[in-house]
């Protein structure tokens, strides 16, 4: 299944927020990224850099399970992997 949704706010380097739900929760985590904690320098940098990537911009989801109230799903904006 492929969803379209735009984000509306990215929270960490793997984690934003859509504007529509998906399967009961606004919430996703995008599948095979790991990002550092937000309270490190690395970890904020990192969320910078996925907001300048995504944030505010329409991506392409293709679920593949669910972990803490979030999708988790492969990410895909203007056809490329986000990572």
């Amino acid at each position: 299944m492929t969803i379209y949704r735009k984000v509306k706010r990215v929270i960490d380097r793997d984690t934003f927020q859509t504007y529509r739900k998906i399967q009961g929760t606004d919430r996703v985590r995008i599948a095979g990224v790991y990002g550092a904690e937000l309270n490190t320098i690395r970890g904020r940098l990192q969320r910078d850099q996925m907001k300048r990537q995504i944030q505010g911009k329409t991506v392409t989801l293709q679920p593949v399970g669910r972990s803490y109230n979030r999708v988790v799903a492969k990410v895909r904006h203007n056809r490329k992997l986000v990572r």
